[in-house]
């Protein structure tokens, strides 16, 4: 931990650099990722501070729209489309993911009551030719597409999609190389960007 203070003790030393930050944000795209440590948006795309709107979730998961249950995803979600207008939304899962490990392998998570039940919206279990993979590549890219499919329900994503304000990204990160990879609706497949 120490090394994070003794960062975050200079990080405000060079106000120059944030003064413009105080006047708004209007950041380029959306992007909804895993909270697993080892993704860093901001890394990956080399985005500076104001350029990006993150939301985090266990498993990169968007859980189904209910118009009279708002949730913190839902809110992030039409915040970014409605008031910021991205014009991009990147769902970005990664190799060796816990979350969609633990469906794949249909792990025992009764231990962890929230982050099963908090998987159970994950949209379609994600499937794997081999379980004990464990990147789980396979199954985070079939999870990617289906929480793209998700999204694609929230009404302020369905209405900027059909009047062309926006468009929609599925990528794979692999931690252990740093690659990443984009879907292909023509190739139906992940390829490097």
């Amino acid at each position: 931990m120490q090394p994070l203070i003794d960062n975050a003790r200079t990080f405000g030393q060079r106000p120059e650099e944030f003064a413009q930050l105080a006047q708004g944000q209007s950041p380029e795209a959306l992007f909804i990722t895993c909270s697993d440590s080892r993704v860093v948006p901001a890394l990956i795309t080399g985005a500076r501070p104001g350029q990006l709107f993150e939301l985090r979730t266990a498993g990169n998961i968007v859980p189904p729209y209910t118009s009279g249950r708002p949730t913190g995803e839902a809110a992030t979600i039409e915040y970014a489309v409605e008031v910021l207008g991205v014009q991009d939304v990147v769902v970005c899962g990664h190799s060796h993911c816990g979350a969609v490990g633990a469906l794949v392998r249909g792990d025992d998570l009764d231990a962890v009551p929230a982050v099963r039940d908090w998987l159970a919206h994950a949209a379609d279990e994600p499937k794997s030719a081999d379980p004990a993979d464990p990147t789980v590549a396979e199954a985070v890219q079939q999870h990617v597409l289906a929480q793209l499919l998700r999204l694609r329900s929230y009404p302020c994503v369905e209405q900027r999609l059909a009047d062309g304000r926006l468009r929609l990204h599925g990528w794979y990160y692999e931690v252990h190389t740093g690659t990443v990879r984009e879907h292909r609706a023509a190739t139906d497949a992940f390829e490097a960007l």
